[in-house]
């Protein structure tokens, strides 16, 4: 393959649902000349909440479709699938995948032993990848996890304009919070909530991986990048989710 070739192909990106759409934003604005795959697996939504086995099989399927694309890289746009299948990804595809993680070493540094609460599904709190997160970065500091699988849910059913709803899920997650000083969005669905959490709390700092992914992407192609591309196309296994998707991108366009 040319290397015009390779600059051209497009990059995948996958999530559980909807969530990865703000990487998908994140990453349009770093990159904007590329041409983006979104896939999400709203059918099979909530990941958080199954085995490993069977999110690595769900995984597998969308990236074996997105490299079937022609995908030059593929960004794992979700925590908890990066937390249990992005070795075993690696190992089978000859293209670079980009794992998420909680942006806890960003919190810490921001916030050097003060109060740090990290709110994600449950699963992404209890694997290996987080607990070696917590050892690196998160021994000194007061770290509170908080599993928000509500917060998930609200964003698949199309229900953040229902602020009744929303705000009593804020308010119950951060009552569990431990009063921090910062709250670490450890799930990509949690970044359509930032305007309203920084309403309500404007004395907490709210923190998510998506700028430092979107950069990181970057550097992994640098020398691959597309300079006159730009599209986005969007998929998903429950083909009623195509228009709720188009209007999560929109709504982060009008909040940013």
């Amino acid at each position: 393959m040319t290397e015009r070739n390779r600059k051209q192909d497009p990059i995948g990106l996958f999530d559980s649902g909807l969530g990865g759409i703000s990487v998908l934003h994140e990453i349009h604005k770093e990159l904007p000349s590329e041409d983006l795959i979104y896939f999400g697996d709203s059918l099979n939504n909530p990941y958080g909440t199954k085995d490993k086995d069977t999110i690595r099989d769900l995984s597998d399927a969308i990236c074996r479709q997105l490299a079937d694309a022609g995908c030059k890289a593929i960004v794992i746009a979700c925590n908890t699938a990066t937390s249990a299948a992005a070795p075993y990804l690696r190992a089978r595809y000859g293209i670079p995948i980009i794992g998420m993680e909680p942006a806890l070493k960003v919190a810490v540094d921001q916030h050097t032993n003060r109060r740090i609460a990290v709110w994600a599904t449950d699963l992404t709190l209890k694997e290996k990848k987080f607990q070696d997160l917590m050892d690196k970065w998160g021994r000194d500091v007061p770290v509170t996890r908080v599993p928000c699988p509500d917060l998930v849910q609200l964003v698949e059913q199309d229900r953040l304009q229902d602020l009744e709803a929303v705000d009593a899920a804020l308010q119950g997650y951060m009552a569990l919070s431990g009063d921090p000083d910062a709250v670490v969005l450890g799930c990509t669905h949690f970044v359509f909530y930032r305007q309203r959490l920084q309403e309500l709390y404007p004395e907490i700092s709210f923190i998510d991986g998506n700028c430092g992914t979107a950069r990181h992407l970057g550097e992994v192609l640098a020398g691959s990048l597309n300079d006159a591309g730009g599209k986005i196309e969007y998929r998903n296994s429950d083909g009623n989710k195509l228009g709720l998707s188009r209007r999560l991108y929109e709504r982060l366009e009008d909040t940013q």
